[in-house]
């Protein structure tokens, strides 16, 4: 949910609803102070032995998307989280976060968007990715709306096309390769609703994507590289009036069914782990046949 929609909700929402938030809010953070007191919070050991149970292995390849404030106290905050990947994959193996600068409509950040900085912009999905970003072997996608960093031996083949692309979803990209490269994706406290970037690959992939889901008018975005260098790219953007119309996690059915998705978990987290060749392969199967999205993910 981005920002400008959770202000929008708290502003009509009743007040019930606003103090049953609030209440969920602070449970689950006087949950999280009485795990730190009484255990010293999660760490590194913890998460990288939780993380080899559910399936991530030396060598692998994931994509993760995180919420901190949903895996429970960690040692060492971001760190702990980031230290257990790295572990767990080993230096064989490849991180990827998607670092995207822009927690509203597409449309209302590019408006917006005076220069997407490849170092300097930060990012606005959290404090995991941001700390993820800024680490030394760390290389961030040049791409003004879906930025991705990623850390291993593969790391140039999985950002650098990024750059100049159209779309931030084909098959140049990091979430598309991701796909091609049999990884994985771990969705750790969040879902496909707030975090299911990957769906967007099928757009892409397919021939004349039935619906008018990018927005009319192609963008023209400064951007500044790693060397400071500034120049325009041209970025399409996401239709508002589509983007409004997702119903990501009612596919989650059709992932279970098909073997895509395994609900686990990390941490307090609830947790989705994702075969991201699967999932590419089982969304093209099923529009193909069925007409089913993420816009009509009980088919039309």
């Amino acid at each position: 949910m981005t920002g400008m929609l959770k202000k929008i909700i708290f502003r009509f929402a009743p007040e019930r609803f606003i103090k049953s938030v609030q209440q969920f809010k602070k449970k689950r953070r006087n949950r999280v102070l009485h795990q730190q007191a009484k255990t010293g919070g999660l760490t590194q050991e913890d998460l990288i032995a939780e993380l080899r149970t559910i399936g991530i292995t030396e060598g692998d390849t994931v994509l993760v998307h995180s919420a901190l404030s949903k895996i429970g106290y960690l040692k060492d905050g971001p760190r702990t989280l980031v230290a257990a990947l790295l572990e767990t994959v080993g230096n064989t193996g490849n991180i990827l976060m998607p670092t995207s600068p822009n927690n509203k409509r597409q449309l209302d950040y590019i408006k917006e968007l005076e220069v997407f900085d490849v170092q300097e912009t930060p990012s606005r999905l959290g404090a995991v990715t941001e700390y993820f970003r800024k680490l030394p072997d760390a290389r961030r996608s040049i791409h003004p709306t879906e930025p991705v960093a990623c850390i291993g031996p593969d790391t140039e083949y999985f950002v650098d096309a990024h750059f100049g692309q159209l779309t931030p979803y084909n098959e140049n990209s990091p979430f598309y390769r991701v796909a091609e490269k049999n990884g994985k994706i771990l969705m750790i406290g969040v879902t496909l609703d707030n975090a299911g970037t990957n769906l967007h690959c099928l757009e892409d992939a397919v021939t004349d994507f039935k619906f008018p889901i990018y927005y009319h008018e192609i963008q023209k975005v400064k951007i500044r590289d790693y060397e400071g260098n500034e120049q325009v790219v041209e970025t399409k953007i996401h239709n508002p009036e589509w983007s409004v119309k997702r119903k990501c996690d009612e596919l989650i059915p059709l992932f279970e069914k098909r073997g895509v998705l395994k609900k686990v978990q990390v941490g307090e987290a609830e947790t989705l782990l994702i075969d991201a060749r699967k999932m590419l392969d089982v969304m093209i199967d099923a529009y193909e046949k069925n007409g089913i999205t993420m816009y009509t993910p009980q088919g039309s």
